[in-house]
C-alpha cells in the first residue's frame, strides 16, 4: 500500500535544528564511514536554466542504521528577486525496504548547522582541550555558525574575526558581541588573529591561499569549511607539508576538497591523509602532541545529511505524536 512522504518544511527543520542535535548526527556519520556500513555515490554536479545557476545532488545509505537518500544543494541567482537566498537544500529520505519516497525534509538552515558540526566533531577531537582563542578569516552567512558550533564545545575567550569585507566583518563581531556573553569579539587583519588562533576556521569561497603559512603557530587546530569545488582553496600548500592532515573522505579532498592541492604529494607517499571516522573509532592517532598542527578538510558527505535529516524527522514525528502540530 502506498503511502504518503512526510514533508518537512524548511520552517519546521528551521525550529527543530541546534547545534547539539547537528553534533551528534555528524559524529554518527562520520563512525559510519569508518566502520564500513556507509555507501557514498558520486556527487552529480549539474547547471540550472539560468546563467551560473546550478545544483548538486550527493546520495548514499547506510545499511546499520536503515538509512537511504540523498541531499539536492542549489545556487540559484535568481531566488533574488523573489526575496529568497541564492543557496538552497532538501534531504530526501527513501524507505530502504521499498524504495519509496519516505520524507522531504527542509534543509537550508539544517545544512548550516550541518556543516559546522563536522568543524565542531574535527575540533574536538584534534585540537587541544584547553582552546580559548579562535579565529575565523571569512564573515559571510556560514561564518556565524561555526563559531557557534566551537563554542558549543569550547571555553572560548576571544574570537579573532579576518573579513576582507570589513562591513560584514563587522556585523559579525556585533552578533557575537550581543549573542555571546563573556567572550571578546574583534576585527583584526590575518597578520594580527592568526598567530593568536588554538583554532582556526577558514569559511570562504577563495581560490588562493587566504594566508602565509609561517603565520600558524605550533599547536594550532585548522579546520577548511570552504572547498568543495576544483580549484578552490584557502590554505597555503606549505601549511599542509606542516601539519597532520585529516578529512571526512580523503578520496574526496583530493578531487575537489583543500587537499586536492598536495594530491600530487599524495601520489608520491609524501603525504598522508587520516580518515577523521578513525580517529573517533579508535582506530587511528589524531593529535599527537602539543605542538603539533593538525589540518581538516571537510567536503562535505551525504552520510552526514541523512543522518541529520533522520534525526530531524525523528524529532518531527515525535512532536507530532506528543500532540504537536505538524505540518
Amino acid at each position: 500500500m502506498e503511502t504518503n512522504p512526510t514533508v518537512v518544511s524548511e520552517a519546521d527543520s528551521a525550529a527543530l535544528v541546534n547545534r547539539e542535535l547537528a553534533f551528534a548526527a555528524v559524529r554518527d556519520a562520520f563512525l559510519c564511514l569508518s566502520d564500513g556500513s556507509g555507501q557514498l555515490n558520486p556527487v552529480v554536479m549539474a547547471p540550472g536554466i539560468g546563467e551560473g545557476d546550478t545544483f548538486s545532488l550527493k546520495s548514499g545509505s547506510a545499511a546499520a542504521a536503515g538509512l537511504l537518500g540523498f541531499k539536492c544543494g542549489a545556487y540559484f541567482t535568481g531566488a533574488d528577486a523573489l526575496g529568497l537566498p541564492r543557496h538552497s537544500s532538501n534531504t530526501l529520505l527513501l524507505d530502504p525496504v521499498s524504495g519509496r519516497l519516505q520524507a522531504i525534509v527542509g534543509a537550508s538552515e539544517v545544512n548550516c548547522y550541518r556543516t559546522a558540526a563536522a568543524n565542531a566533531v574535527a575540533a574536538e577531537a584534534l585540537a587541544r582541550e584547553n582552546s580559548t582563542t579562535l579565529t575565523v578569516v571569512g564573515a559571510g552567512h556560514q561564518a556565524w555558525y561555526e563559531i557557534n558550533a566551537l563554542e558549543g564545545r569550547f571555553a572560548l575567550e576571544r574570537i579573532n574575526v579576518v573579513s576582507r569585507n570589513a562591513s560584514r566583518g563587522e556585523a559579525l563581531v556585533a552578533r557575537l558581541d550581543q549573542e555571546l556573553q563573556g567572550v571578546a569579539a574583534q576585527l583584526l587583519s590575518a597578520e594580527e588573529a592568526i598567530p593568536m588562533a588554538d583554532l582556526l576556521v577558514t569559511v570562504t569561497t577563495a581560490r588562493e591561499p587566504l594566508f602565509s603559512a609561517e603565520l600558524v603557530q605550533p599547536g594550532t587546530h585548522v579546520s577548511a569549511m570552504g572547498a568543495d569545488q576544483a580549484g578552490k582553496q584557502e590554505l597555503p600548500v606549505e601549511l599542509l607539508l606542516r601539519g597532520s592532515l585529516f578529512a571526512d573522505l580523503p578520496a574526496q579532498s583530493l578531487r575537489v576538497g583543500e587537499f586536492q592541492h598536495v594530491a600530487d604529494r599524495m601520489n608520491e607517499g609524501s603525504v598522508e591523509i587520516t580518515l577523521l571516522g578513525d580517529v573517533l573509532a579508535g582506530k587511528a592517532t589524531g593529535r599527537g602532541g602539543r605542538e603539533q598542527i593538525t589540518v581538516f578538510d571537510s567536503s562535505g558527505v551525504a552520510l552526514q545529511d541523512l543522518f541529520v535529516a533522520r534525526r530531524i524527522l525523528d524529532a518531527y514525528l515525535g512532536q507530532a505524536g506528543a500532540g504537536g502540530q505538524a505540518g
